[in-house]
């Protein structure tokens, strides 16, 4: 091999195509593999005990547990099986497992967080049924109605990842450029500027606006019932003003629980979409580890969810002791 590069600094040493490393310290590459590592770790523990949970108390079976049982699941496979892949090409640099697996670890990669996504929006919607329409809640949202938008969910996140970029759509007149980037050891997601617009409509803008909307009604129903509670206490027994004073709390914590979720999601994945809109735009401009630090803060909401979904409310909380003593049965 010929150049000034020494064979370590390549990601196949003794291939004249062969990508270049990224030349980290050790300490920087330790650390990264331990909050990747801890990342990982948090996120399939977390979502396996929420789980287990839905799975294993009958007291949980309910269409709101489904839909997060659901979710827990693919943010449980992100973290086992897409985030372990990409740690290492984002310490390294560096792809070895070949351009099949490139591909189908993308489509696979795209096809969770979309589907993640898409059971937001599902929670949303079966929440504000239960405060906006609670006398036609258990009429409207029944376990069957549950399984059946997760497994819409499911359906419609694999026909959307996967047939985009199987069919090269997603690349459809970055030939050129695709051709002057690559080497033996690179994969590369790229989206063209019609995709790059699209994809962030589809899987965040358009979603996000949703669940804005719904959570803004909520939080307005929530306040009015309140109020009402509040002026119809004014006028019963003291034991009776307890039980209201409970339904009162209980409304304002789902509110203040859905303001948490919303504003997660915000914060994990609008640097992400923003920057890919931009690259669309700008010839793939943006820094590596600016790219790659907006991709892993995308990444670690699937570590949050299972927290803010699960351990915020007390049956979960009461489900994870059974499970940490082993008291399942």
């Amino acid at each position: 091999m010929t150049g000034s590069l020494s064979e370590e600094q390549y990601c196949f040493p003794g291939y004249n195509a062969s990508c270049v490393r990224i030349q980290l310290t050790v300490g920087t590459c330790v650390i990264l593999y331990l909050v990747f590592g801890l990342g990982m770790l948090v996120t399939v523990v977390g979502n396996a005990v929420v789980i287990l949970s839905v799975a294993c108390f009958k007291h949980m079976h309910k269409p709101t547990n489904v839909m997060i049982m659901s979710l827990a699941l693919v943010d449980l496979l992100v973290g086992a099986v897409v985030m372990p892949f990409v740690s290492i090409q984002t310490v390294d640099g560096c792809w070895f497992y070949g351009d099949a697996f490139c591909l189908l670890h993308s489509s696979l990669d795209m096809f969770l967080c979309s589907l993640s996504v898409i059971h937001l929006i599902c929670i949303a919607v079966d929440r504000y049924e239960a405060i906006c329409n609670p006398l036609h809640y258990s009429s409207t949202i029944t376990m069957s109605v549950a399984w059946i938008m997760v497994g819409a969910s499911w359906a419609l996140a694999a026909t959307y990842a996967f047939g985009l970029l199987y069919s090269k759509g997603n690349i459809a007149g970055l030939e050129e450029y695709i051709a002057s980037i690559n080497c033996l050891g690179s994969c590369n997601f790229i989206l063209n500027s019609l995709w790059g617009v699209m994809d962030s409509i589809i899987c965040f803008f358009f979603p996000c606006t949703v669940m804005i909307c719904l959570y803004a009604k909520i939080v307005f129903v929530a306040k009015r019932h309140a109020k009402k509670i509040e002026d119809i206490s004014n006028v019963m027994k003291s034991n009776d003003r307890g039980k209201v004073g409970l339904i009162k709390q209980s409304e304002h914590k789902a509110a203040k629980t859905l303001s948490i979720v919303i504003c997660a999601f915000i914060i994990c994945w609008l640097p992400y979409f923003t920057i890919s809109v931009i690259d669309a735009f700008s010839g793939f401009s943006s820094p590596f580890g600016v790219y790659e630090t907006f991709f892993w803060l995308a990444y670690f909401n699937s570590t949050l969810n299972p927290i803010i979904y699960a351990l915020f409310y007390p049956c979960f909380r009461k489900c994870l002791k059974l499970i940490v003593t082993l008291n399942i049965s």
